[in-house]
């Protein structure tokens, strides 16, 4: 019988998604997660053992500092990391380990010297990841609620904004920006439980880089796109929404641009099912673009069009798989949550974006998102 990996992740869980996955229990600095046999074990400090013992009763929590003194009292002077890691092995007998592809690799070669091979899975660490347990549904629910209040404070902003000699917009008696745009926005989710780094507030030829986080006063009657993608401060779920909107009245080019977007997403809501190609959700939105005349390639040295996938995976990461995209692979499965954000971007029109988030189920795809779309303000 082939004998079972003993998986090794050492990183902090702040930042990194397999081992708050593994653990559930928000840790600042690194420590060690093993899997051995299918027993989860962490190896914590002083600092931190006491918390980890009631936050992660799942897993066998051992003393950092008891292992080096053992080792300490067998001849190793200054024990380190992986010393202690090499220890615990070597008392399970155990000469090899998984690790992530991100896994250390100065940790990586003490373990060697130590008799320990360290192998990276080229695949998903935690493959169950992508599916998403109803548990797991309702986090990401909340951290999308969090993006919506985010969302409802900026239409509410943009509502309240004068349109001045033409095109400025003017909120509380000063120039609305979006830097300012974005305060209000980012303010609301932090009192929501959230973190939103990062959020775009994108007007005019600057929302035609999907990624321009946006700066400099926004105008009237020019398309804003606002994306906001938020951290719930409890779970470490991600929420992700995107809506478009015209302070004033939008011209037809934009009006045309937002109803083909619009129709798009609704195209791919309608394929998104278990068993349904990525690739081929994303190729019905291109081809239902290219067929209301909007071609994508480069002009004068940029992008245009629809140059970007149509979602990806929403959980412990804004970005996991699966992607939905024109070289994506695979089909998607229940249990999955993805977003759902075509876009078409023109410089002389401006950009137009539209995103919810959507549950696979075996039949189609749930929304998640209830906020409202609507194009002019």
């Amino acid at each position: 019988m082939k004998r079972p990996e003993t998986l090794l992740i050492f990183t902090d869980s702040e930042h990194d998604a397999n081992m708050l996955y593994a653990t559930g229990l928000f840790v600042p600095d690194p420590f060690a997660y093993l899997n051995i046999r299918g027993r989860a074990l962490l190896v914590m400090s002083d600092l931190e053992i006491d918390r980890a013992r009631v936050q992660a009763p799942h897993c066998q929590v051992i003393s950092l500092s008891d292992h080096q003194k053992k080792l300490r009292a067998h001849g190793v002077k200054h024990p380190r990391t992986a010393d202690v890691i090499g220890e615990i092995l070597r008392e399970k007998k155990i000469r090899r380990v998984t690790v992530p592809d991100n896994f250390p690799l100065g940790l990586a070669l003490e373990l060697k010297k130590l008799g320990v091979t360290a192998t990276p899975r080229r695949r998903t660490f935690f493959a169950e990841r992508e599916i998403k347990l109803a548990g797991e549904v309702k986090k990401i629910s909340a951290a999308l609620m969090m993006a919506e209040v985010g969302m409802a404070e900026a239409m509410l902003a943009l509502r309240n904004s004068k349109i001045v000699r033409g095109k400025k917009l003017v909120y509380r008696n000063a120039p609305l920006t979006s830097e300012r745009l974005r305060a209000v926005i980012d303010t609301a989710v932090l009192q929501a439980g959230g973190l939103a780094a990062n959020t775009i507030v994108a007007g005019g030829r600057q929302g035609c880089d999907p990624h321009e986080r946006g700066h400099g006063p926004l105008h009237a009657h020019e398309p804003v796109i606002i994306d906001i993608f938020p951290r719930s401060h409890a779970t470490g779920y991600f929420g992700d929404i995107t809506r478009t909107v015209v302070r004033g009245r939008a011209s037809a080019a934009v009006q045309k641009l937002y109803d083909t977007v619009k129709r798009g997403q609704k195209i791919a809501f309608q394929k998104i099912r278990s068993g349904a190609s990525t690739s081929a959700i994303h190729n019905a939105v291109q081809v239902c673009f290219e067929q209301q005349g909007f071609a994508t390639g480069k002009h004068n040295g940029r992008m245009r069009g629809f140059f970007h996938g149509t979602g990806h995976g929403l959980g412990l990461e804004i970005h996991e798989s699966p992607r939905m995209g024109s070289m994506s692979i695979g089909q998607l499965k229940t249990g999955q949550v993805v977003t759902v954000e075509p876009g078409l971007y023109y410089p002389e029109i401006g950009g137009v974006r539209l995103e919810d988030v959507a549950l696979v189920t075996k039949t189609g795809a749930r929304n998640l998102t209830r906020f409202e779309k609507v194009l002019e303000l």
